[in-house]
Parts: C-alpha cells; sequence; structure tokens
C-alpha cells in the first residue's frame, strides 16, 4: 500500500476541498396550487399528492372508498 511521505497539513487539506460546496436546491411553484417544491418532486398539499400540476394521489377518496 501507499503511504504518504508527509503528512498534509490540515490548511493543505482544506484548500483543496475549497471546490466541495453544497449547492442550492432549485425550488419550482406549481402552477396548480402556488406551492414551493423541488423540481421533479411530487408534494402534497391540502391532502392530495401533486406532480405537475396533476392529482396522482387524493386521500379524500381513499378514506371515503
Amino acid at each position: 500500500m501507499a503511504h504518504p511521505k508527509r503528512k498534509i497539513s490540515k490548511t493543505r487539506r482544506d484548500k483543496r476541498r475549497t471546490h466541495y460546496k453544497a449547492s442550492v436546491p432549485q425550488i419550482a411553484t406549481d402552477s396548480t396550487t402556488g406551492e414551493a417544491h423541488l423540481y421533479h418532486r411530487a408534494h402534497w398539499h391540502e391532502g392530495k399528492l401533486y406532480y405537475r400540476g396533476n392529482v396522482l394521489i387524493d386521500k379524500a377518496e381513499e378514506v371515503e372508498a
């Protein structure tokens, strides 16, 4: 196995890691509900699961059935 000849200092290590940054998540607004959500993700609003402005699951219908 390869071993380093010298210890890498904390400063040098941290300089190398300066480019690893957390990106800000893209927030979209649903055209139907006006609810903010992540892109390409379904989201719940008032007991309904929406994706791209369409209702996928309605909790109210499941309770009645």
